[in-house]
């Protein structure tokens, strides 16, 4: 009679482990990027951290961008539990404006997708504006 409840009571043990679903989830460090000020033509390449904090191979299947000024890398293989990755993104700092720009993971996670955000001014210090040129101008008369 012993032995019959043990035996039960170690199958609806191990029942109760199979059951729990094997997930796999991310988490990013930060999901905003701020560039702050840079210069036209600095580099414009920044790296969104993540780990595995689930119990399954977190599998990113794709990155997309808002336009083509920034371009997302994905790592190659999957992520392991308790791994971290990196998703390198590049914004194209020849253009000389403030920008706000998406990026999108899609992956196997518990959150199957996930927005992160580049954000930051773009300027050109060798140009001048019209107000500087105007000082400059009337300090010289």
């Amino acid at each position: 009679m012993k032995n019959l409840i043990a035996i039960l009571f170690v199958g609806l043990i191990s029942l109760g482990s199979f059951s729990q679903e094997k997930v796999a989830k991310i988490e990013f460090k930060t999901d905003v990027i701020d560039y702050g000020t840079i210069e036209k033509g600095a580099d414009g390449v920044r790296v969104f951290e993540f780990t595995n904090t689930g119990n399954a191979p977190l599998i990113i299947s794709n990155v997309k961008s808002t336009c083509g000024c920034t371009v997302p890398k994905k790592p190659k293989g999957p992520i392991m539990p308790g791994e971290t990755g990196k998703i390198e993104v590049k914004f194209d700092t020849k253009r000389v404006n403030p920008f706000r720009k998406t990026i999108t993971v899609f992956s196997n996670a518990d959150t199957p997708t996930v927005a992160l955000k580049i954000k930051g001014l773009v300027i050109d210090s060798s140009k001048t504006s019209v107000l500087e040129k105007k000082e400059k101008s009337m300090i010289e008369q």
